[in-house]
C-alpha cells in the first residue's frame, strides 16, 4: 500500500467505528505544492504537462506553451517573474500549483507563497543538476519543513546522467541540513517536454501518471483545521475589474463564503471589519467566481478593503492573534527614478509627471513586497530599492510599456555601519560555468571585481566550475562581460550571502563616451566620419540632444562631437570620390544592458518607443563646472 494512504485508511477506520463523534477530522483530499527550480530547467513546461493531464484542455483544444508564463515579459525573457497558482484534478484530489521564479531578484516572490504550500517539486536539469537558484528557493523550502518530491528533468538530452545528478541532490540537500524525511525525498525521472515521467530511468516512458501519484502519497493534506474558526495568511495580491483588490492564500482554519463578516488584521496592530463581497478558485488557466472557499484550500478573497497587503491575516475571529508571515532577504541594490527632463520629454509617453511615476512606484509596493521606495530631497527624483538590479529593469521594462516615460540611475548597492564604525557592503556567491579555455579570462574578471575564488572544478567533458565571493557592485555588469569572454558559452548565478568590510574601489568601464554637442537628426555624412572615433549607439535619422551619449570612444574621457553636422554642397565636383561606404548598424541596447552600461554621472531614458543613454546634467558648461566643484572639494578633503 502507498505510504500517503495508511493515515487516510485509518481515519476512514476511525470514522466509520466513531460514525456520530464529529471531532474526528475527515481527510483533506487537497494537495498544495511549489514548483522551483534554476532558470530554464524546464519548470514552466512541466506545470503545461501536468495542465494536460489533469484534464485542462479538452481534446479538441490546443494546449497553451508555457501557459503559465501570462506576462508578455515572461515570455520574452523565458523566465517567471511573478508567482502564480493553478490547480488540476485528478481522482478526487485537487492539486494546486505554484509556479514560482527561478532567479534570486525575484526571491521575494518565492519566499512568500512558502506559507500557502505543504510540499515543493524540485526540478533538475539531468545533465546541469542544481544551480544556484536551485540551492537559494530549496533552502527557504526546507526552512519551513515542506516536503520535497524531486523530479530529474531532461532526461532525454544526450548528455544527460540522472543517476550522477540524483547524488549531486542528495549532497546538495546535507549542505542545506534537510531532516531525515526530506533527505529520504522520492525522485522522479523524467522528460517535460515530451511528457512522461517514471520511478526509474530504466522504466517505460509512457506519462505523467507516475508524478501525480507521487504528488498524491508524498506531499502531505494541509494542515488546516476545519472546525475552528475561518483564518487565512494573505500570501499574493491580485486585481478584478469589479471588485479591486483580491487577497489570496491558504485557508488555515474553518470556511469562507460571500456574505460572512471578516476582520482584517494589519500589521500595525489595528483591526478593521468588513464583508466578503466574492470569492475566487484557481483551476487551469482560469479564475473562476466560487461559492467559497474550505480549509486546505487556496482561495481569493475580495472583501472590499483597498489597503490590505501582503504578509496580514484575515479572520472571523477579532480577537485572533495575526498569523506569522515570513522573514524577507534584505534589499541589496538601489536605483534613482526620476522624470524625463530632456528635451526630447513628452514626445512619446502619456505618464511623464513626477505625480505619475509616484503613484505608479506606490502601486507596485502594493504587490511587491520586495521593493521599497523613498522620496528624495529633490523634486521628481525617488529612491527604489530591491533585492537586484534586473528586478528594477522588470518595473522599468513594464512602465515603459504603460506609457511611463522615466530615467533612471546606474544600480547603486546599499551600504551599512557596522557597531565600529566600519562601512560594510554586501557580497554575493557567485556560480560560474564555462568551457575550460575561457578560465584564465574569468579569474582576471573576478579579481579586476574584487572576487576571491573559492571553488573551481573542472570536468571531463572540459567545462569548469567556478565558485566565487564577490561584492554586489561587482556583478553589475559582470554578466554581460562574461557573455563577450566566452562567446556566450558562459553561465552565471548569484545569491546573496552577507554584508561584510567594503572591498575597495572597483572601475566598472575601461572606455570614454561620444557625447553629442548638438540637438537634432544625425545624419548619415557625420556619422561616417564618427565611426573612425568608436562605436555608435545612434543610426541616420536618429533624435539626439546636447548631452546625449551617441557612441563609445575607446580612450578613457568624454569625447565631444556633432552627430547632426550636414555636407555642405557647392557646384564643384569633387576630385576624389565622395564616401559611400555603408554605416556599421549601431549597437542597440536592451534596458538592462543600458543599466549596467552608464556611469554614475549618466541616465538612461526609457520610452514607450526608445532607450537612450544621457549625462545627468545635460550642458557642456554646467557639467565641467560640477566636475571642476567635485574636484576642488575632494582636494580640500
Amino acid at each position: 500500500m502507498p505510504p500517503g494512504w495508511k493515515p487516510f485508511i485509518a481515519r476512514l477506520r476511525l470514522r466509520a467505528a466513531h460514525p456520530h463523534d464529529h471531532t474526528i477530522p475527515m481527510p483533506l483530499k487537497i494537495r498544495n505544492l511549489a514548483i522551483i527550480a534554476h532558470v530554464d530547467h524546464g519548470k514552466t513546461t512541466l506545470v503545461d504537462q501536468l495542465l494536460q493531464a489533469g484534464g485542462t484542455y479538452r481534446e479538441n483544444q490546443v494546449s497553451a506553451d508555457r501557459a503559465m508564463d501570462s506576462m508578455d515579459l515572461e515570455k520574452e525573457k523565458g523566465i517567471t517573474i511573478k508567482a502564480k497558482n493553478t490547480s488540476i484534478h485528478w481522482e478526487g484530489y485537487t492539486i494546486n500549483i505554484v509556479d514560482t521564479p527561478g532567479h534570486a531578484d525575484f526571491g521575494a516572490e518565492v519566499e512568500r507563497v512558502m506559507k500557502m504550500v505543504d510540499g515543493v517539486l524540485l526540478v533538475v536539469d539531468a545533465s546541469g543538476g542544481p544551480q544556484a537558484q536551485t540551492r537559494f528557493v530549496l533552502r527557504k523550502a526546507m526552512q519551513e519543513g515542506l516536503h520535497p518530491i524531486v523530479v530529474i528533468n531532461k532526461i532525454d538530452r544526450p548528455l544527460s546522467e540522472p543517476l550522477k545528478v540524483h547524488d549531486q541532490v542528495l549532497e546538495l540537500f546535507l549542505d542545506l541540513e534537510a531532516n531525515e524525511e526530506q533527505f529520504n525525498a522520492p525522485f522522479v525521472y523524467g522528460s517535460a517536454r515530451d511528457g512522461y515521467f517514471m520511478n526509474h530511468p530504466d522504466d517505460e516512458r509512457k506519462d505523467c501518471i507516475p508524478l501525480l501519484r507521487k504528488i498524491i502519497e508524498c506531499i502531505p493534506e494541509p494542515k488546516a483545521d476545519p472546525a475552528s474558526p475561518f483564518s487565512m495568511l494573505v500570501s499574493n495580491i491580485e486585481w478584478d475589474d469589479y471588485v479591486g483588490r483580491v487577497a489570496v492564500g491558504k485557508i488555515l482554519g474553518g470556511g469562507v463564503k460571500k456574505g460572512d463578516t471578516i476582520w482584517l488584521l494589519r500589521k500595525d496592530g489595528t483591526r478593521q471589519q468588513s464583508k466578503v463581497m466574492k470569492t475566487f478558485s484557481y483551476s487551469g488557466l482560469a479564475t473562476h467566481d466560487s461559492e467559497g472557499g474550505t480549509a486546505g484550500g487556496i482561495v481569493g478573497i475580495a472583501a472590499g478593503i483597498e489597503s490590505i497587503d501582503i504578509g496580514e491575516t484575515l479572520t472571523s475571529d477579532p480577537e485572533m492573534t495575526p498569523l506569522p508571515f515570513v522573514e524577507i532577504d534584505p534589499s541589496t541594490v538601489q536605483m534613482q527614478f526620476s522624470i524625463n527632463d530632456g528635451p526630447l520629454a513628452g514626445r512619446e509617453g502619456k505618464h511623464v509627471t513626477s505625480r505619475a511615476i509616484r503613484d505608479r512606484l506606490l502601486r507596485e509596493l502594493k504587490t511587491n513586497i520586495s521593493i521599497q521606495v523613498e522620496d528624495t530631497d529633490k523634486a521628481g527624483v525617488f529612491l527604489v530599492s530591491a533585492r537586484g538590479a534586473m528586478q528594477i529593469a522588470v518595473l522599468v521594462e513594464q512602465m515603459r510599456r504603460e506609457g511611463f516615460e522615466v530615467c533612471v540611475s546606474r544600480p547603486m548597492v546599499i551600504y551599512r555601519r557596522s557597531d565600529s564604525g566600519k562601512l560594510l557592503e554586501p557580497f554575493e556567491t557567485l556560480y560560474i560555468e564555462a568551457p575550460g579555455d575561457y578560465t584564465q579570462g574569468i579569474l582576471k574578471l573576478l579579481v579586476n571585481r574584487k572576487g576571491m575564488m573559492e571553488h573551481m572544478e573542472t570536468e571531463p567533458s572540459g567545462r569548469t566550475f567556478i565558485q566565487a565571493v564577490i561584492p554586489t557592485r561587482g556583478l553589475i555588469g559582470f554578466e554581460t562581460e562574461l557573455v563577450n569572454l566566452t562567446s556566450g558559452h558562459g553561465i552565471m548565478s548569484h545569491l546573496f550571502k552577507e554584508y561584510s568590510e567594503f572591498a575597495g574601489e572597483i572601475v566598472n568601464r575601461t572606455t570614454g563616451t561620444l557625447i553629442s554637442m548638438d540637438a537634432g537628426l544625425a545624419t548619415p555624412y557625420s556619422l561616417q566620419s564618427l565611426e573612425d572615433r568608436g562605436i555608435l549607439f545612434v543610426g541616420p535619422n536618429d533624435a539626439v540632444y546636447a548631452g546625449m551619449l551617441v557612441g563609445e570612444n575607446p580612450r578613457v574621457g568624454d569625447l565631444p562631437v556633432n552627430p547632426v553636422k550636414e555636407k555642405h554642397l557647392d557646384n564643384m565636383r569633387s576630385s576624389g570620390k565622395d564616401k559611400t561606404s555603408k554605416l556599421t548598424p549601431p549597437i542597440r541596447f536592451s534596458l538592462e544592458r543600458a543599466i549596467e552600461y552608464i556611469d554614475v554621472d549618466e541616465l538612461v531614458e526609457a520610452t514607450p518607443k526608445n532607450i537612450r543613454l544621457r549625462k545627468r546634467i545635460l550642458d557642456a558648461n554646467l557639467r565641467k563646472r560640477a566636475i571642476k566643484g567635485g574636484e576642488d572639494r575632494s582636494n580640500r578633503g
